[in-house]
């Protein structure tokens, strides 16, 4: 449906939540957690899209909600399989944060997040904007939840132009959304997240035409809204350059678990090294695991966290003999349970569908590796 207007420069506060209601009743989406939008559903669904798409979310909630189904099971589930569980979402502070709110959980409100918007906010892991879900979604508690969507969309439909990356726009933006918020707050946050997500889109110009507010938005009125919001460019990330080496022996990969603090804490990795290796220094290395067969080049990848860049290259190291009296923190593993007891971050995904397709036999040459 398209949607036309006369320009003018006014704003209904009422007019725009009956508007947005209305589209939001007919054109939401059909999302696993708005079935049931218990405390606990929407407090998962909400972690796991921090950073991360609604489809690519899809199947890992589902998979998630039917392992760990309660603030329960959730508290009691091994670091281990709990990071397994999250394998491929990536910022995994997210998880681990998960299980400490929900032991708190467990000790404090008998297993269930609290109905109270400052007690949801004093837990781990929860900031103001996922407060503000649970609180209103969950517990129809009228808050607001502003979110990155949320900031751009109004933004636009006040024509402002704070700074939306700096926390004290986030703060004015809570202090006037809070007063649009009607009696359906559950509906009104979702649907201004709906409309920032499909509509009002973060890439690209917004889709003013199909946007059932655009009569109450002053920066479309005003010709304005593909100039804001506005947001300050952010610094450079910084470049570290790897070295992955697959370490082969008998169908079995040798793989470690990084440090307990820093990034991808107390995940799993191939061996990884500070610095672009050649050949010789790969052998240098790999010499301690036993005596090698061959060596080959693997493919560069790149990987982008917030702040920094990895720009890997790798070396694949078969092992003729393993040296089974090496001393060091790493451990062997098949293929199974590289499949399924052991998480590696999202940042190794190219050397890990390597590694998978080396032990099913699907490389049969060294040729086939780059």
């Amino acid at each position: 449906m398209c949607y036309t207007y006369d320009m003018k420069t006014t704003h209904d506060k009422q007019r725009f939540v009956e508007q947005l209601l209305a589209w939001y009743d007919t054109h939401k989406r059909i999302l696993p957690w708005r079935d049931h939008p218990t405390p606990y559903a929407v407090w998962v669904s909400e972690i796991m899209l921090q950073q991360t798409r609604v489809e690519a979310v899809k199947p890992y909630y589902e998979r998630f909600i039917q392992a760990l189904p309660d603030m329960h099971t959730l508290a009691a589930c091994e670091d281990d399989s709990l990071a397994k569980l999250w394998e491929g979402l990536g910022y995994y502070n997210r998880v681990r944060n998960m299980k400490k709110c929900a032991c708190i959980c467990e000790e404090q409100y008998d297993g269930a997040l609290p109905a109270d918007y400052d007690k949801l906010l004093a837990l781990p892991g929860i900031g103001a904007y996922t407060a503000g879900a649970i609180a209103s979604i969950a517990y129809r508690i009228p808050v607001c939840a502003v979110d990155g969507n949320v900031l751009r969309l109004f933004s636009r439909v006040l024509c402002r132009e704070d700074d939306i990356t700096k926390e004290a726009t986030k703060k004015r933006f809570q202090a006037i959304i809070s007063e649009y918020i009607p009696r359906r707050c559950d509906a009104f946050n979702q649907a201004l997240m709906e409309i920032g997500a499909l509509i009002c889109i973060p890439n690209g110009a917004p889709l003013c035409h199909k946007c059932p507010i655009a009569s109450e938005c002053m920066a479309y009125q005003t010709g304005r809204q593909g100039q804001l919001p506005i947001k300050h460019p952010k610094k450079a990330r910084m470049i570290e350059k790897h070295s992955v080496l697959l370490i082969l022996h008998n169908g079995c990969v040798h793989i470690q678990k990084r440090p307990k603090q820093g990034l991808l804490a107390g995940l799993y990795e191939f061996d990884f090294i500070d610095g672009t290796l050649n050949e010789a220094q790969a052998k240098d290395y790999a010499k301690s695991y036993g005596i090698i067969d061959s060596i080959h080049p693997l493919p560069q990848a790149k990987h982008i966290f917030t702040h920094k860049e990895w720009h890997m290259s790798g070396w694949l190291i078969l092992l003729q003999e393993r040296n089974n009296n090496q001393k060091d923190d790493g451990i062997w593993i098949n293929q199974k349970e590289l499949l399924e007891s052991y998480a590696l971050p999202h940042a190794f995904k190219v050397y890990r569908e390597l590694c998978l397709a080396l032990m099913k036999g699907a490389i049969q040459n060294e040729s086939m590796l780059i």
